[in-house]
């Protein structure tokens, strides 16, 4: 196994930077819309011709740069994402989040303890990697303290954090960024497809309960592998201020977003909640920021309101490396678009897929399973859906699954692989956490203790979207 890690590790090292990933395949998409132009299908929504365009022709070439401010500024995530991560960024460098999850471990009951610190780290993706950097450290502190081995603390946390990755019982700001990719890649099919971001909500909602269950009994059944703990406990963490007033901030602001929809504010003419679920990223961020600033005067963090500015922009300047990677995966997506090789090799792709006469889970199965190996090799959840997305989304659109269908599947795989990778960003945290504990710990020695809780993860979640879309219930609202 450790062979086969160190392969990997090495095969993962080959592969470039995300950013000249996407300059290498948008030199890619130029290079085969020539050697392939004028081949030709028929739309299958408006029964008309579609021939791949080259663009290698002056006016194509003449497109890529006038067009390509406009572009960037018309990629769907960037806006939505920005303004989650300014509410978010608040309340995560205010304290408030990692504050928050050390409370519900610390709070529960020490027969709970597994369960609380799977809950915490599944639903961590709220506040991107607080759970990394909070919850793996704490998770071997609180199983130290016990009496139990901290490595069996930390292939709990590391597995419920990164293997749960994307479920949450609220819209986090990975659901935008996903939205936005999924909605311009279904849009190569049917123009007039909007993708909300609230579309996974339910099953993510779901999800929670489903692996909060079985990573607990996964971590139950597998701890005894790790031995006793004879070491020293750690010592108790500094106290911290209250969450009750952050928490009357967070009550105060649904009572205010439940007047809106009750008053038909956020409500359509109809009496639909079509404006309500157009509005979940702002309410998020709004809700988020709220009891981050309350959290923040507490804690002495935020003394005025330049200081609260200055989170803000520090949540934003965070996000520096996610802005030139939209840039570039903006570039990547437009011109996949105007070449038409997407909607080209989608009509191609389903001619060849129908006959076989597959439905809509073995499709999804096979949709989770090429995130999962892809997932090995490139960490960044963004940057593989908008390669995978243009691809993914029409083709099986074009036989008849959703988007939103599409879209939990490459979630799902994206996760469960993740505490399998050694190219995940956050390994080293939990690597140097373990070496506090056993100095002689390896990188073997961390993701042998993930691959109960991966496959696990995998055949559980996939039955559940697998499940869900044979009852024909919808993923989420919107």
């Amino acid at each position: 196994m450790r062979r086969t890690l160190d392969r990997l590790e090495r095969l993962g090292n080959r592969l470039p930077d995300p950013l000249v990933l996407f300059g290498l395949l948008g030199l890619a998409v130029v290079a085969v819309s020539a050697a392939i132009a004028g081949t030709t299908v028929t739309h299958p929504g408006t029964g008309k011709p579609v021939a791949v365009e080259s663009l290698l022709t002056a006016p194509m070439v003449r497109r890529m740069f006038t067009d390509a401010i406009k572009t960037f500024a018309a990629f769907p995530p960037l806006g939505t994402v920005l303004v989650a991560v300014m509410g978010i960024g608040i309340a995560e460098r205010a304290g408030l989040v990692s504050a928050a999850l050390s409370g519900l471990v610390r709070s529960m009951p020490p027969r709970f303890l597994t369960a609380a610190l799977v809950f915490a780290g599944v639903n961590s993706c709220l506040a991107a990697d607080a759970g990394f950097v909070v919850l793996v450290p704490l998770g071997a502190a609180l199983y130290a303290s016990a009496g139990r081995h901290p490595l069996a603390g930390i292939a709990v946390a590391y597995a419920s954090v990164s293997g749960g990755f994307g479920a949450n019982v609220l819209v986090t700001a990975l659901d935008p960024m996903l939205a936005g990719i999924t909605q311009a890649a279904a849009q190569l099919v049917d123009p007039s497809l909007t993708v909300p971001t609230t579309c996974n909500w339910w099953i993510n909602a779901a999800s929670v309960v489903l692996l909060t269950v079985l990573g607990t009994a996964v971590a139950l059944w597998t701890e005894g592998s790790f031995g006793p703990w004879g070491g020293a406990s750690e010592a108790p963490a500094a106290s911290r201020p209250s969450l009750v007033l952050p928490g009357v901030a967070v009550l105060a602001w649904v009572a205010v977003v439940t007047a809106l929809v009750a008053t038909g504010v956020l409500r359509d003419d109809r009496g639909g909640f079509t404006p309500l679920y157009d509005s979940i990223v702002v309410i998020v961020a709004v809700g988020a920021a709220l009891p981050g600033v309350v959290y923040g005067i507490q804690a002495g963090v935020v003394r005025s309101s330049a200081d609260a500015a200055r989170l803000v922009a520090d949540a934003v300047a965070g996000m520096g490396g996610y802005i030139v990677l939209a840039f570039a995966a903006a570039q990547f997506v437009a011109w996949f678009s105007w070449s038409n090789l997407g909607i080209v090799l989608a009509v191609e792709g389903a001619e060849r897929l129908r006959p076989l006469g597959l439905g809509p889970v073995p499709l999804l199965l096979a949709t989770v399973l090429a995130s999962g190996v892809v997932n090995l090799v490139i960490a960044s959840a963004a940057a593989k859906w908008a390669i995978m997305a243009p691809v993914f989304v029409p083709l099986l659109l074009l036989l008849g699954v959703g988007p939103a269908e599409t879209q939990m599947a490459y979630r799902i795989g994206d996760a469960v692989t993740n505490p399998l990778t050694p190219l995940l960003p956050y390994v080293p945290i939990v690597l140097a956490t373990a070496r506090r504990y056993v100095p002689g710990a390896g990188l073997g020695t961390v993701l042998a203790a993930q691959v109960p809780h991966a496959i696990a993860y995998g055949i559980a979640w996939s039955a559940l979207l697998a499940g869900w879309v044979a009852l024909g219930w919808r993923l989420g609202p919107g």
